[in-house]
């Protein structure tokens, strides 16, 4: 496990984990959206982004969590070597998007943007959930599928099995994994 994409719908958990992965692994994190937005919440140009983007898959150690734009979101999945697609139900995602929106009003929460509306981020991921399953569905799930014979590939679907993936990799990993 040296460059990790962790990935899934909105409010799934991605940041907390890969924090979390970054500690156990000692990799360098790159929350996708420090790379999408300004510091003042509004879109980097595309070939900002890109430039960015293409800089962190070409170094040799990284973990990446967030979707981003298709293309990109692709690249990093072909330059991976370990996939972890957080695939909670939708009412749980929704559950946990509210979470972060009322907890948010008084905390930023983790992996946010500096400078970016919680409310305005929260609406954001409400319209995405509700066009998520044209996306995060069976024919996606073969694509990951057909990805897992030259990679490692996990895909987590209650929160059981995230917290337990959460303390596994901590217990299991250290610095001489490097």
């Amino acid at each position: 496990m040296k460059q990790i994409a962790v990935f899934g719908k909105p409010g799934s958990g991605k940041s907390t984990l890969s924090k979390n992965l970054a500690a156990a692994t000692g990799l360098p994190l790159h929350p996708l959206d420090s790379i999408v937005y300004k510091v003042n919440g509004d879109l980097v140009d595309r070939e900002t982004y890109n430039k960015n983007h293409d800089s962190i898959l070409s170094s040799d150690h990284w973990i990446i969590d967030g979707f981003g734009p298709i293309e990109s979101f692709y690249k990093r999945l072909d330059a991976a070597d370990t996939l972890v697609y957080i695939d909670l139900p939708y009412t749980v995602c929704y559950w946990l998007v509210t979470k972060r929106l009322i907890k948010g009003l008084f905390v930023k929460p983790e992996g946010w943007p500096d400078g970016s509306s919680v409310l305005k981020g929260s609406l954001e991921s409400y319209k995405v959930l509700k066009l998520c399953p044209m996306f995060w569905n069976d024919g996606f799930l073969k694509k990951l599928e057909s990805m897992s014979a030259d990679k490692t590939v996990y895909v987590i679907r209650t929160m059981a099995e995230l917290n337990d993936f959460k303390d596994r990799k901590q217990k299991s990993f250290n610095r001489t994994h490097l």
